[in-house]
């Protein structure tokens, strides 16, 4: 069975990342990238359905683990009865650290600190999301081959160990003493590729070196100034963690299916790339100083969101790909019996107005930073508004992408009224003049509706949907965007209506806590845990009208539920006290690192955001 979901940590080589539970089995790897099937995917079901693991004999859990300082490699360390044992796991850069370089890798260094220690080490590689158990054979004692298809991985070890092959498992057992170190290795490759040479100790240590190198020199870069630097650079590392480095495209999260409530339907694929956390995203970066990744994500919306604006999608792959069919994997029982297992994901051809308003809040701040677009890029934002204005009065699916009727959402239109507002924002120096007025009236016209529409005076507050009486969190969001100021008896009355949505401290999407948390808007039913991302949304609403201790109790809330290397899921189900949703989360990381700038960020000029609007 696999551990609860706050029990793994993250190592990554920004093109994929593997899971490590706290038991030192890597439960979750898709090779070579982060949407392609599994070759390891016991986290959706049992160790049969591939899993590596290197521990201590009879000795379940780890008795600490943390990051190398700013970094992506992990340590885990096992004090036992007999001696004290470190196992070091990361993945390099996809660079030349290896005589072939190449595909990823998983390396991990087993190191003797204090004693003697047994250690037993079990590798089962099961191909397509573990349904293919891959033919495995020894070309030597300490280099292992398993193939299948198009896939093949390799496992090699260093000196004094052998491994033991049989049909479905690779396993070895050693001892390790003080100041012995033994390297494993795994990598993937295509199947018709060679297999690389062997490993030496001076290949792993100059991975090591150059992996230490990498991510520290990254870190390095942020300025932020105000206190939890630690929790705002780990959240910052996990981002860069989860970003496809050949197009900039960031993932959602590493895995798919991790259930938003054990047991329950709400199991989605987030190994693609959402608009909706465009602007959040690009903020976070320009604000942290990483103004090459904010480029970079840009330049992979504009060219994911290229062509006719009616084929506008919430989501797209890491290269920018259209196609992400939903299927089910019925071969796999789920995380704690959560079923079904997706991969690929539906959303992908539902109509949402609010990626609209994304892309053109994604496209002003990114010019604001002195990004220069050229004439091509400002006719696809013309047509984009083109388009929009005939339809933003339809109703659509929304942000939480339900699965049940359409329905006119609050937050929708007012992503509406973003996309028309940045539009006239940007038409003065874009040479889109003739355009301006169109825009303008669309702007008005939207914030007449949503005011009128989106308010209910019995309430006191704005709604989900035109006519709901539900509230719904993303309302949290309209003073930052500029939809109305934070001091606005309308906004004052929404945060307030927000504690109907508070569970134990946390916030829901949506769902008054006073009947359950239970909904039907997506026809699945059942419940889900509170959203971090709802939660610190919460927190920067109280601090922009006026309520900035209530914030930062909040804040300090989210960070205690962080698992012991930093990382949050989607979701908190804060009775059973335990992460839920798929992990790590991208927008849990974002929504934490732009709420410490809320409420503790430097005031220094900000020189990238100060530059003056361009247009080429």
């Amino acid at each position: 069975m696999a551990g609860r979901i706050e029990d793994y940590a993250l190592v990554g080589d920004l093109e994929t990342a593997a899971l490590i539970g706290t038991d030192g089995s890597v439960d979750w790897w898709c090779a070579p990238r982060f949407d392609s099937p599994a070759c390891l995917a016991a986290l959706l079901g049992a160790p049969d359905h591939g899993r590596w693991i290197l521990a201590p004999v009879g000795t379940p859990l780890c008795t600490r683990r943390s990051y190398r300082g700013d970094t992506l490699v992990l340590d885990t360390v096992w004090e036992t009865l007999s001696g004290t044992l470190r196992i070091t796991d990361f993945m390099p850069p996809r660079a030349p650290c290896f005589p072939s370089g190449g595909g990823p890798r998983i390396v991990r260094i087993v190191e003797g600190i204090a004693g003697r220690v047994a250690v037993h080490g079990e590798l089962r590689v099961r191909f397509h999301h573990g349904s293919i158990v891959p033919w495995t054979r020894s070309t030597d004692r300490r280099t292992v081959i398993s193939v299948a298809g198009p896939d093949a991985t390799h496992l090699s070890c260093g000196p004094g160990v052998e491994l033991t092959v049989t049909p479905d498992r690779t396993t070895c057992e050693f001892t390790v003493t003080a100041g012995q170190r033994v390297a494993f290795v795994l990598g993937w490759r295509p199947s018709h590729a060679p297999a690389p040479p062997a490993y030496s100790p001076a290949d792993v240590a100059a991975a090591l070196a150059h992996t230490l190198a990498f991510w520290g020199d990254w870190a390095s870069v942020l300025r932020y100034e105000g206190p939890a630097r630690e929790v705002v650079i780990r959240s910052l590392l996990t981002l860069k963690a989860l970003t496809y480095a050949p197009s900039g495209g960031i993932v959602a999260a590493a895995t798919t299916s991790l259930p938003e409530s054990i047991g329950g339907r709400r199991n989605w694929d987030y190994r693609f790339c959402w608009l909706r956390d465009s602007t959040f995203t690009l903020s976070c970066l320009l604000r942290s100083g990483y103004r090459r990744e904010a480029l970079a994500w840009t330049e992979w919306l504009l060219r994911a969101v290229a062509g006719d604006p009616a084929d506008l999608q919430p989501l797209y792959g890491v290269e920018g790909q259209r196609r992400l069919p939903e299927t089910h994997a019925d071969w796999l029982p789920g995380y704690e019996g959560s079923q079904p297992v997706r991969f690929g994901n539906a959303a992908v051809d539902q109509f949402q107005l609010d990626v609209y308003g994304e892309v053109l809040s994604t496209v002003y701040s990114a010019v604001r930073a002195g990004v220069v677009l050229d004439r091509p890029t400002w006719a696809l934002i013309a047509s984009l508004l083109e388009y929009l204005g005939q339809r933003w009065r339809e109703p659509d699916e929304g942000i939480w992408e339900v699965r049940g009727p359409r329905r006119h959402f609050v937050h929708s239109k007012v992503m509406a009224w973003v996309a028309a507002d940045r539009a006239v924002r940007l038409a003065r120096v874009a040479g889109l003049r003739g355009s301006l007025p169109h825009w303008q009236a669309l702007r008005a016209e939207l914030h007449a509706e949503v005011c009128a529409r989106g308010w209910s005076g019995e309430q006191h507050s704005f709604t989900q949907s035109y006519g709901s009486s539900q509230v719904d969190a993303t309302a949290l969001l309209i003073p930052r965007l500029g939809f109305l100021p934070a001091g606005d008896p309308r906004v004052l009355g929404t945060v307030r209506a927000m504690e109907r949505l508070d569970d134990h401290g946390f916030l829901r999407r949506y769902g008054d806590v006073r009947d359950g948390g239970r909904h039907d808007l997506d026809g699945l039913g059942g419940t889900e845990g509170s959203f971090v991302a709802c939660t610190l949304w919460y927190a920067d609403a109280l601090a922009m009208t006026g309520r900035t201790d209530e914030a930062r109790v909040v804040f300090e809330r989210v960070l205690a539920v962080r698992n012991d290397v930093g990382l949050l899921a989607e979701e908190w189900d804060p009775v059973a006290g335990r992460q839920l949703g798929n992990t790590p989360q991208a927008l849990s990381h974002v929504a934490l690192v732009n709420t410490a700038f809320t409420l503790y960020g430097t005031r220094r000029r900000d020189r990238d955001r100060s530059r003056p609007l361009a247009v080429a």
